[in-house]
């Protein structure tokens, strides 16, 4: 079983954990006829889609490379993140729709006890699965995960908010605080989806490698440079959990290719372990030969 084959029970665990709220929530809302809980019902559907889409990129990112994606499927775990953006938004849109009407026509609500102390479960069984599944995103790099998990959290706070919506009806008995607390609530969704969706046509732009693993690129070579060898055109890119880099090596022009290339096959090597998921392509040249310098406008950090 490879890494992305063995992070599919974690979205069963999140398609799960959507099927338990969206029982809760619709209980709780039926029970008290609140629009803030009938919002956090429709962003349990969502989050059901949600967790849908991302086992099916998970399933499409383990396949091995073949003919056609010589560079492997990770790249849809982009595509998994901005899907979940977007029902983000759709949920939110939802959320404004149904709580606007209620602000216009008021309506009281019924045993909110019952109701919030079901909504607090949710809640709990939402945060719990966001929490782990947050954890080994990052440890696994699965954006696919990190997505889900902060879906997850958007629904955690949706909660809060209306709870705190519905706990304010019940002391102050002003039923149009309940579509008010929802709207607010359905803001706050709007900005994490639209956070979710850049960050996802981010991957798709081929951003670079962090900061983070450019700082450690950069402590490998400065290693080798007090050997008197040089780099230059270094470049990365970054698909999923993946990094890829490419980087000329400039030695001295009386070495062997055989000592070239085993001077390239360390730097790789180091490279490798000090970003994880890295692969890299080197390119020998000889120090002081002017057709090496002609591509040295392409390391930005010169």
């Amino acid at each position: 079983m490879n890494g992305r084959e063995s992070l599919r029970r974690y979205a069963y665990l999140s398609i799960a954990a959507a099927l338990v709220t969206i029982g809760l929530k619709s209980g709780a809302y039926f029970l008290t006829g609140s629009v803030g809980l009938l919002s956090d019902a429709l962003e349990s559907l969502v989050n059901l889609a949600a967790a849908i889409v991302a086992l099916a990129a998970l399933v499409v990112a383990s396949r091995p490379p073949d003919d056609s994606h010589e560079f492997g499927h990770d790249k849809i775990e982009y595509f998994s993140a901005g899907i979940e953006g977007t029902l983000i938004l759709v949920a939110a849109g939802s959320i404004v729709v149904t709580s606007l009407e209620r602000l216009f026509r008021p309506q009281p609500l019924e045993q909110l006890g019952l109701g919030i102390a079901i909504s607090i479960i949710a809640s709990g069984v939402n945060l719990g699965v966001a929490l782990t599944l947050m954890r080994v995103g990052k440890q696994r790099d699965s954006i696919t995960l990190q997505a889900d998990a902060r879906h997850l959290m958007t629904d955690v706070w949706t909660s809060v908010g209306v709870l705190a919506g519905v706990g304010l009806v019940a002391l102050t008995g002003i039923e149009r605080l309940d579509p008010i607390v929802a709207l607010i609530v359905a803001a706050n969704i709007v900005r994490i989806g639209i956070v979710l969706v850049r960050g996802s046509f981010d991957g798709l732009m081929d951003t670079s490698v962090s900061v983070e693993d450019r700082e450690s690129i950069d402590r490998v070579l400065r290693v080798f440079q007090g050997q008197g060898i040089q780099f230059h055109a270094l470049r990365t890119r970054q698909a999923a959990a993946r990094r890829f880099m490419t980087v000329h090596v400039l030695v001295p022009p009386q070495w062997t290719i055989k000592k070239g290339h085993d001077v390239v096959e360390q730097i790789e090597h180091a490279i490798r372990a000090a970003v994880p998921n890295a692969h890299v392509l080197t390119h020998l040249e000889p120090l002081g030969d002017p057709a090496a310098q002609e591509d040295v406008t392409l390391d930005r950090s010169s």
